[in-house]
């Protein structure tokens, strides 16, 4: 049989309809590569094949008639744990949630569904969706295919690895604390987060809760920058209650040719020092920009202080998150914050000030950012996009002892909380931007290095677009030694 793994969502859809391979045959290939390879990275931990072989006979017999049920007809895929479908449990790696099972699918799933996919199971998730790695009592460790004993990243840690293992092939995540960012920069993919709010988050909540959360977005995984377009154009838009009123028509691409765009980068900041490795690989990327004859500023920045963007972030972000604790958890965390020396600026005591900040504060902070969203707003009617780091550094060794603001990472010979790489996380989806990340090679230690593509809100075709074209003329999707 042809290898079919590493192919792009939209090569296999190809495929399909042109009756080069069957919807079974290619559920069945990659069920068999799972059980060759999932147990190296334990990335998909759960799967419904009964129900999934019972769809793809039935996307065959469709084929047979000449019926094409949408642009990932018979594409087998994967999701994220923390989306709803019938018939699997969602738990977001929480023990007490192990018997959770959803009565309806998450409207993305569903989306998918409609555009011909192929579900068949689910990929792991570190506890509440709250780490750079991927671990629970539940499902266990998801280790990174390119090394084993480093991280995939997290929260769509088993997204990012089971796509970079060609075990799926495509993928749905989420990202509120650059959740699919990371994985994809850790394990080599692509990754879109979207614009704030264009793709409805229901049913990928917490279980039992209904309310839209600030800043949080789903978004797909995919092995090609074409794969993110089409997933995006398949899941985005409101659900049946916004959607009585509005619409959705993102805008195509701002620029077609690579030397067109006028581009502004980051190679790192005071805030978030970012290791020499993972700079190198940028400065690669922009030499070879300069080369197509893409402007590229290395001084131009949105009218804004770093330190205080970060602060801000921290402020929001924990004060989505705080209704996710337990009454137990919360009344630790409010006693915590009332013992914090009053000039402890560390990762803990925001986080615990966030948490226990008054409603009239946390209108404070938003005024803030809707203030750095007008900087941006000016930023982009100069520059087309920025590029800037994903993390600081490559995937680093597991490490699940302590807590998240106690784990270290080495940059640049030095140690560095793990928790300061929110810097680049926040730099653009605190304020509702699109960000695209793509793989643009490996550092010295073999591991691979994706950029992040920032753009305007609402444009995330310019993003993905632009994604392609690196693609293209610089460094793509690479499969990690032994899945071949």
């Amino acid at each position: 049989m042809p290898n079919f793994a590493f192919r792009s969502a939209k090569q296999l859809a190809s495929l399909i309809r042109r009756k080069k391979v069957g919807c079974l045959e290619l559920l069945d290939y990659y069920l068999e590569r799972i059980e060759r390879y999932n147990d190296r990275i334990n990335a998909i931990i759960f799967t419904d094949i009964k129900a999934a072989r019972k769809r793809a006979k039935a996307a065959d017999r469709a084929v047979a008639r000449g019926e094409n049920r949408g642009p990932l007809h018979g594409v087998p895929m994967t999701v994220k744990e923390s989306f709803d479908i019938v018939g699997m449990p969602t738990t977001w790696g929480v023990p007490a949630r192990q018997d959770n099972y959803p009565t309806e699918n998450a409207v993305v799933v569903d989306r998918l569904i409609q555009a011909g996919a192929i579900i068949f199971g689910k990929t792991n998730v570190p506890l509440n969706l709250a780490d750079w790695q991927t671990f629970n009592q539940i499902y266990g460790t998801t280790n990174n295919p390119w090394d084993v004993s480093r991280v995939p990243g997290g929260s769509s840690g088993g997204s990012a690895a089971a796509l970079a293992a060609g075990l799926t092939g495509l993928e749905a995540g989420s990202d509120i604390g650059a959740s699919i960012r990371n994985p994809a920069h850790y394990c080599g993919v692509f990754g879109h987060k979207p614009t704030y709010n264009i793709v409805t988050t229901r049913g990928q909540e917490p279980p039992g809760v209904v309310a839209i959360e600030d800043i949080s977005v789903v978004g797909p995984l995919a092995r090609s920058a074409e794969d993110l377009a089409l997933a995006l154009d398949v899941i985005a838009g409101p659900d049946e209650i916004d959607g009585a009123g509005w619409r959705l028509q993102l805008p195509g691409p701002k620029k077609k040719l690579l030397g067109d765009f006028k581009l502004a980068v980051v190679y790192t900041d005071a805030e978030a020092e970012v290791d020499d490795a993972v700079q190198q690989r940028i400065r690669a990327l922009v030499r070879c920009l300069r080369k197509n004859k893409v402007s590229v500023s290395e001084k131009a920045r949105p009218a804004f202080d770093t330190r205080e963007a970060h602060r801000n972030y921290i402020q929001l972000l924990r004060g989505a998150t705080v209704s996710g604790l337990s009454a137990e958890e919360f009344a630790k965390n409010l006693r915590a914050s009332k013992r914090l020396k009053k000039n402890a600026a560390d990762y803990r005591a925001q986080m615990l000030r966030a948490q226990a900040m008054y409603h009239r504060d946390w209108h404070e902070h938003n005024e803030s950012r809707h203030r750095m969203r007008l900087a941006w707003s000016d930023f982009f009617r100069k520059y087309d996009l920025l590029l800037c780091p994903v993390a600081t550094t490559t995937a680093f060794a597991h490490n699940q002892q302590g807590q998240r603001w106690e784990r270290m990472v080495t940059v640049n010979g030095k140690p560095q909380p793990s928790t300061t790489q929110l810097f680049w996380a926040g730099y653009s989806c605190n304020f509702y931007l699109p960000a695209t990340v793509a793989p643009i090679g490996f550092a010295a230690d073999g591991l691979p290095v994706g950029i992040q593509i920032v753009g305007p809100q609402y444009g995330d075709h310019t993003c993905i677009h632009f994604a392609r074209l690196i693609e293209r003329e610089f460094q793509g999707f690479l499969a990690p030694p032994g899945f071949e």
